[in-house]
């Protein structure tokens, strides 16, 4: 028998141990549903979970969370929470959850890595600027779960997408961490069609809620509120918007005044209350408390004017940078960024079904903060000429 050979029958082996070792209402890895077929040879020896995994973690769009930003943006502190280590916080909460559960930990590692890929430069006040200009163009609202799948679906690879199993990208499409649940149920039984309806349908309505379809999607979905909730108030401790003596009175006593201790009592409660269920809860006092600390971070930290002053420029800078691109892209211009640093490569399916306006978004969304603040300089900023020109 080869090393080959030998490799993939250890996978096998570990895929018919999942029956016993994992929870019923589990996700198995031989279930994974991917729209084109792949030879299982090819899979080696990985599972297929963790094939997803890795696919999510070599992309380029895993490779800008280095520079996006979490909630606080064009600050100078090397301690502050960026894009990159919510999502290693989300994974490791997550999974440490789904231990406890005896879920699929490689379908929430994956999920997990993947969940904020769509994310555009300067958090979700960015999202909010790409979505009026996206309105404006008839491309429906934009979000960021739904930008996620399009990248790793539609745009990755030079637009030959990474095949992902339907578990992950329906788990990082329904991730939406900013919605309060107690309680979280799967809507077992979707498929790549009902997806797509979803897809359609939060594009034309916000106010439409979407269910992942696994436990695993779930349990990353309550992970990600974990993750950012108590997070964040350190942040904003550290840069003196917010005083630890500012926290609800209520919430302090039910979850506690520090992140570490949030996180670990919020653990606790939903794994306690989840095991042997087939959804995912929060006792109903830890729910409640968990809801007004999430309010608190709203207003007194997310829309502090101390964190707001950079705002407009912001918004004024993401539409002239949209519609520079999108006059490059209606006159043809093969000399502009969007062409050289986007399109250049990209496949025939790509540029054939997606309008100038989607690319112009497309373009913008994938950007990192400092990528977006240099396109600015070079195209909006006059440059001052030397002296005979």
């Amino acid at each position: 028998m080869s090393k080959a050979e030998r490799l993939r029958e250890i996978r096998f082996r570990l895929d018919g141990a999942e029956d016993s070792r994992l929870s019923p209402w589990a996700c198995r890895s031989r279930d994974a549903l991917r729209k084109k077929k792949e030879n299982t040879i090819s899979q080696g020896h990985r599972q297929s979970f963790s094939l997803d995994a890795d696919r999510i973690l070599h992309s380029h769009a895993y490779s800008r969370y280095i520079d996006k930003t979490q909630v606080f943006y064009l600050i100078k502190n090397d301690h502050i929470t960026h894009r990159v280590l919510h999502v290693q916080l989300v994974s490791k909460i997550a999974r440490t959850c789904g231990r406890l559960l005896s879920l699929n930990e490689d379908l929430i590692e994956a999920i997990a890595l993947g969940h904020d890929i769509g994310h555009c430069p300067f958090g979700h006040d960015g999202e909010r600027f790409l979505s009026e200009l996206s309105l404006e163009h008839g491309l429906g609202h934009f979000f960021h779960n739904i930008q996620g799948v399009r990248f790793l679906e539609e745009i990755e690879r030079k637009g030959k997408g990474w095949n992902l199993s339907f578990q992950v990208l329906d788990g990082i499409l329904c991730h939406d961490g900013e919605v309060h649940s107690r309680a979280l149920r799967p809507q077992r039984g979707k498929t790549f069609t009902r997806m797509e309806e979803e897809i359609r349908e939060k594009q034309a309505d916000p106010a439409k809620e979407i269910w992942p379809a696994t436990m695993e999607g779930c349990v990353v979905r309550m992970a990600d509120t974990i993750s950012y909730v108590g997070r964040d108030i350190e942040d904003a401790i550290r840069l003196g918007i917010v005083t630890r003596k500012d926290i609800p009175e209520e919430c302090r006593r039910v979850l506690g005044e520090t992140n570490g201790t949030i996180v670990y009592i919020l653990v606790e409660d939903l794994v306690f209350n989840t095991l042997e269920k087939d959804h995912v809860c929060f006792s109903e006092d830890v729910a409640e408390a968990l809801g007004k600390l999430k309010d608190f971070n709203h207003r007194h930290i997310y829309m502090n004017e101390k964190v707001k002053k950079q705002t407009p420029k912001i918004k004024i800078m993401f539409r002239l940078l949209f519609e520079k691109y999108l006059h490059d892209l209606e006159a043809g211009n093969q000399a502009s960024d969007v062409y050289t640093e986007f399109l250049e490569g990209m496949s025939q399916a790509y540029t054939d079904h997606t309008s100038p306006a989607e690319i112009a978004r497309d373009f913008i969304a994938g950007m990192t903060d400092e990528y977006f603040l240099s396109q600015c300089r070079k195209h909006l900023i006059p440059q001052v000429l030397p002296a005979g020109f």
